[in-house]
């Protein structure tokens, strides 16, 4: 009905469809007139897609994490996270470089030994945004993330081009349900 929220389910499937579209777009952009001091502050990861099959044995031990974006004078980015695992909240500090283009970083994986590609492709600032990680090792892999400025049940209004959308196996696909470290 006009005028009312859409239902959790619809705002998942619509989450969904844009992260599998993401993932298979190479020609990826970031979001236009990118802004990185509204896009500083806090950000919880509420949902994942992956086309690495080494997720999948992970992807039903993952829980919500929280980060900080704090921006640098010279353009780079802090970010800090928190992050749930067996043994108790964890927290990572990476530091992304900026690039030439607005929206695009990239970093150093120590776990890694690689630098890798960030890219905030779509944010209204306050409410959401999906953000790519993309590597090349042994062959291309590509992460979506979609963040939430709060932990609990947001809507928002994401649009999708579904004729572009590669499907991904649900196992490629995560949304959480609840926080464990808020840093």
């Amino acid at each position: 009905m006009i005028g009312q929220q859409p239902d959790m389910r619809s705002t998942v499937v619509a989450v969904v469809m844009v992260m599998c579209g993401m993932v298979a777009r190479a020609d990826v952009k970031p979001q236009k007139d990118f802004n990185l001091q509204r896009f500083a502050g806090k950000w919880y990861r509420v949902g994942l897609a992956y086309d690495s099959p080494g997720f999948v044995p992970f992807r039903d031990k993952l829980k919500a994490s929280m980060g900080l974006i704090t921006p640098l004078a010279n353009g780079n980015v802090n970010l800090t996270m928190w992050d749930a695992l067996p043994m108790g909240c964890i927290r990572r500090v990476y530091q992304y470089e900026r690039t030439n283009t607005p929206g695009q970083f990239t970093y150093f994986s120590a776990r890694h030994n690689m630098v890798k590609d960030i890219t905030v492709v779509d944010t209204n600032y306050t409410d959401y945004a999906l953000v790519l990680k993309h590597k090349v090792f042994h062959r291309e892999y590509t992460q979506v993330a979609l963040y939430g400025r709060s932990q609990t049940r947001f809507f928002c209004s994401i649009y999708s081009d579904s004729s572009s959308c590669r499907k991904l196996p649900t196992i490629g696909i995560w949304m959480s349900s609840s926080l464990v470290c808020l840093g």
